[in-house]
């Protein structure tokens, strides 16, 4: 009679490791924390995007022959409630550049040769109009049309840009300070 010696693994060895493996899966998921880093992703693009339209309005300022802003404002991405009391969203086109959507610069104006720097003005990675706590996820935007001065804001939703040291809401100089804000002038 001869034995047999299988080569392969036991029930109980493979119950072990598949247990090993399902705590460490589990103390990787809470130290990575996955939510976090999405909700740190979207405000570093919400930074990115409000930086890329101050540089835009920057550029139109500087190039145009006659400057002007759209009256009327605020606008905002997602609905009517918004960091500036009472916001209004374009009826159509809230991505257009040509002054008809939710800022009110028309970067098409620009003088022959000169294109608009951006093709459509970015939205809020959520765009939910609702978000956390008191904050809508939307992008904002007012402008002074006899200054030709504005400011954009948009709210954080990452523990990392909301927090000290990092909470860019206190470091940015303006007067809301649920919001993150940028522009030329952020007591508007």
């Amino acid at each position: 009679m001869t034995s047999h010696q299988g080569k392969g693994f036991t029930l109980i060895e493979l119950i072990i490791v598949i247990g090993i493996l399902v705590v460490l899966a589990a103390v990787v998921v809470v130290v990575l924390n996955p939510a976090e880093l999405l909700k740190q992703a979207r405000d570093s693009r919400r930074i990115s995007d409000l930086n890329s339209i101050k540089s835009a309005i920057g550029f139109y300022l500087a190039n145009a022959s006659a400057p002007s802003f759209v009256a009327g404002g605020p606008f905002s991405t997602a609905n009517a409630t918004c960091s500036f009391t009472t916001c209004t969203v374009p009826s159509s086109g809230i991505t257009s550049v040509a002054g008809t959507g939710w800022v009110g610069v028309d970067l098409t104006s620009l003088p022959a040769g000169l294109k608009s720097p951006l093709a459509a003005y970015p939205l809020d990675p959520s765009n939910a109009g609702t978000g956390v706590g008191a904050v809508n996820l939307q992008y904002a935007w007012k402008g002074d049309t006899s200054t030709l001065v504005f400011k954009l804001t948009a709210a954080m939703e990452s523990a990392k840009f909301t927090t000290s040291p990092n909470d860019v809401r206190a470091n940015d100089g303006g007067t809301l300070g649920t919001y993150y804000e940028t522009g030329s002038d952020l007591s508007l």
